[in-house]
């Protein structure tokens, strides 16, 4: 890969906020990489939206609009690899992926979880750690794998448990910390490299 042309495409399903953390990033040329397009699983949305505002191609891909989950996983796949991407990230992607775009995006498919994998996987993550009684949460950035948050792990940040948290409070001062570990961590892969051997991933 050439750190100076690294390409990413970002998927989103809501607000959009990781993804203007990636734009504004991208915005300086020392970080090595620029954001080429963005999908989305549904309309009207705020991401895409940031998306438009920057001049970033977009694009969008329902479910329901085709016959089978397999075939929607297939028209993703083929809508991501037209913008030959170096890596595909999940910003807040609210669908689970199939085989065929797994397949054609192995180890370049990169999503962020708000917890310590391989604790409290799910979209519950928050809350089931509050709920568990930890003293310490986070955030796990990950290669994603036919598993559901059970990829190898790129990086990891803690962010600690007050004892007057909200599963709200904790939520967002653990969205923080995940925004920054995704673009710190976004960047050194395009810039350095990386490799995945079995469950570990080392960047030189």
């Amino acid at each position: 890969m050439d750190a100076r042309t690294a390409r990413l495409l970002v998927l989103v399903s809501g607000s959009g906020t990781n993804l203007q953390a990636l734009l504004d990033a991208a915005a300086k040329p020392a970080y090595g990489a620029t954001v080429v397009a963005v999908g989305a699983d549904r309309d009207g949305i705020a991401g895409l939206e940031r998306a438009r505002a920057a001049g970033i191609a977009t694009f969008v891909c329902r479910v329901g609009d085709f016959a089978t989950r397999d075939e929607w996983d297939r028209a993703l796949s083929d809508l991501c690899a037209e913008y030959e991407p170096d890596l595909v990230i999940s910003a807040g992607f609210l669908k689970l992926v199939g085989p065929a775009f797994l397949k054609a995006f192995s180890g370049r498919y990169v999503n962020t979880h708000n917890a310590l994998l391989p604790g409290f996987p799910g979209i519950h993550g928050p809350r089931d750690a509050l709920e568990y009684g930890v003293k310490v949460a986070g955030a796990t950035l990950f290669f994603v794998d036919p598993g559901i948050d059970t990829g190898p792990i790129i990086a990891q940040v803690a962010v600690p448990v007050f004892d007057d948290d909200t599963e709200e409070t904790l939520t967002d001062r653990i969205k923080v910390a995940e925004r920054s570990q995704l673009v710190e961590h976004v960047g050194r892969l395009v810039r350095h490299g990386w490799t995945i051997t079995g469950r570990k991933v080392r960047i030189p």
